[in-house]
């Protein structure tokens, strides 16, 4: 289907780093026949070379195996190498192996910092702690020969001059995780160490239907034009992109067949927020209300260029803060002057509620006709193009996880006995359902990719996972959508401000320059400054504790009464302030604040 990049340009896939005290040596040891990459510790500066130092022997240099580099980035007074040290086979893409990320550690090249002042050094310290948080980026998966960010069949209409590019050049920028962090390596024209890396997920099964074995293989791409963490993420910027868009492609092959299914999620296209202030839920905002209608055809202008025909299904609530948002979302979608968009609500909550999830087949049979006009891409057992997806279904939630999955699952299911039916392996009237193996495989693809994509966005893995894994709900699934959802109010508030640093830090969206004033920008004052969550719930028990003791021992001594009404008082007082200034009790981001 796809013809291998040209082989000037291949890729390096295993290499030895020599840490040596003042630079670092890359040695491509997979039998290329290639110059050695020397980078400078003072400065970050690449060069080739064709020899490696001789060592000495007092100061022996250690040395890592590495399976590609993955870009690098300068801070205030040294650049860093950012590697990947552990690597694993997660499958097959098109006959390509595709290796998921498992270990990845960053290089300083920060020899310089001894010449920098104290305060240099406290603030490069910062920024290094906040790119340590990169090492543990989950979901990142790279191959090096063929392109994961382009579906199977932009692969397929590749043409003859574009499969000949290095994989760098090929993909899809959106969804291009290691973008930023490339620049200087493509600056520097190193394009058998220009690794593309994708964050989302990668999952497949092979299951047997009667003689016949079926390959499923589910890949999510997330788009890093606005990406971020759940609460510090929300909705679309003004140029239409929006927080949380994940393209899922489900891929079929079976009998010499490969079919396709794509479908797309993301954040509702306005531009809102939900700051964290210590509230189970904040309450939703709405800014730049007269942008709205730009806004809402700017992003579906940018999809329907993409994928053609598209229909939006809105899955949030109609009252309360989602109701507001709903209306907005829904009046814009009504004056939208794009004739190949098609907007269509469905209250989840409200029709299937926690447990009736048969009742997405009414969500099903509204939007079928769209399913089956735009259809899927198809390649016959001779290579041959059969017909082409010319729509995608747009879903979206408030969080574009949970709901959203139990449905796009539900459309792939339908997708999938559909595909299976035209390649002549079942009968009409035949399902899935009615083959146990797999139906459960299929079931825990859906549950596993959803796990994915949330742990990615929200730092847990989805709700509602038992609709998906078992088509129903249980009581193990509430159980543990409610230890889920604390566990998302923690990271939500005390977690994910450090986290969306890092990630605006990794992607370009806070730049490092001595020419700024960088210590006002990760330094905390006024209020922050004394702020404590930790040390104000422990006033707050410690009040109550004591409050509690004194009141039982008013009998013996009335004075107790009045102790007990400071200690409480103490408590009343410290909660009022904290209630009143809930944000700042919250970890929040430092560094960059989007310019909606």
């Amino acid at each position: 289907m796809m013809e291998k990049s040209d082989h000037a340009h291949k890729l390096y896939n295993r290499m030895r780093l020599w840490e040596f005290h003042d630079q670092y040596f890359v040695e491509p040891t997979d039998g290329s026949s290639a110059p050695f990459l020397s980078i400078s510790r003072l400065d970050g500066s690449f060069n080739l070379t064709d020899e490696v130092p001789h060592c000495n022997p007092v100061r022996v240099p250690k040395i890592w195996t590495i399976f590609g580099v993955v870009g690098t980035l300068k801070l205030l007074a040294g650049s860093y190498l950012l590697a990947i040290t552990g690597r694993e086979c997660v499958g097959f893409y098109l006959g390509y192996p595709i290796f998921k990320v498992v270990a990845m550690k960053i290089f300083p090249c920060d020899n310089s910092l001894k010449n920098a002042s104290e305060e240099q050094r406290w603030m490069e310290r910062e920024f290094s702690h906040l790119l340590s948080v990169s090492e543990e980026t989950p979901g990142l998966y790279f191959s090096y020969d063929v392109n994961i960010s382009l579906s199977t069949q932009q692969l397929h209409d590749l043409g003859d001059e574009s499969k000949l590019l290095p994989l760098w050049r090929q993909v899809d920028a959106r969804f291009l995780w290691n973008s930023y962090m490339l620049e200087v390596l493509i600056d520097n024209k190193l394009d058998p160490y220009l690794l593309p890396v994708m964050q989302g997920s990668f999952q497949k099964f092979q299951s047997a239907i009667g003689k016949d074995v079926l390959d499923v293989t589910l890949i999510a791409r997330r788009c890093n034009r606005r990406t971020g963490t759940r609460m510090w993420r929300r909705g679309a910027d003004s140029d239409g992109f929006v927080a949380n868009f994940v393209e899922t492609e489900q891929i079929v092959q079976m009998n010499g067949y490969t079919a396709s299914f794509v479908q797309v999620r993301g954040s509702i296209p306005l531009i809102w927020d939900q700051i964290v202030d210590l509230t189970y839920r904040p309450k939703f905002e709405i800014l730049t209300l007269e942008e709205v209608p730009q806004v809402v055809e700017r992003h579906f202008l940018d999809l329907t260029k993409r994928y053609g025909n598209v229909h939006a299904v809105d899955l949030v609530n109609k009252h309360g803060g989602e109701g507001r948002l709903c209306e907005k979302y829904g009046s814009a979608m009504q004056h939208i002057g794009i004739d190949d968009v098609r907007y269509l609500h469905f209250d989840f909550h409200k029709i299937c509620g926690d447990t009736e999830i048969e009742w997405l087949s009414i969500l099903y049979h509204r939007v079928e006709a769209f399913l089956f006009l735009n259809r899927y891409f198809l390649v016959n057992d001779k290579g041959e193009k059969v017909q082409g997806q010319v729509g995608v279904v747009r879903t979206n939630c408030i969080d574009c996880l949970d709901r959203t999955n139990v449905t796009q699952s539900m459309f792939a299911r339908k997708m999938l006995e559909s595909q299976l039916r035209r390649i002549g392996v079942f009968n009409v009237g035949e399902f899935i359902s009615g083959h146990p193996n797999l139906d459960r495989s299929f079931k825990i693809l859906w549950a596993n990719h959803g796990d994915d994509i949330s742990i990615q966005y929200a730092g847990t893995p989805a709700m509602k996972g038992d609709f998906v894994r078992c088509g129903q709900r249980t009581m193990q699934g509430i159980v543990q959508d409610s230890w889920t959802s604390l566990m998302r109010y923690y990271l939500n508030n005390f977690r994910d401000g450090t986290k969306q640093d890092a990630i605006d830090l990794l992607h370009g969206y806070f730049i490092v320059s001595v020419s700024k004033n960088m210590a006002s920008a990760i330094k905390k004052g006024g209020i922050e400054a004394l702020a404590s969550f930790p040390v104000a719930f422990s006033l707050i028990m410690t009040g109550f504790f004591f409050g509690t003791i004194s009141l039982r021992q008013v009998r013996y001594d009335p004075w107790n009464l009045v102790v007990a009404v400071m200690w409480m008082g103490m408590s009343f007082v410290v909660t009022s302030f904290v209630r009143a200034n809930g944000r700042v009790f919250c970890n929040r981001p430092r560094l960059h604040q989007p310019r909606y």
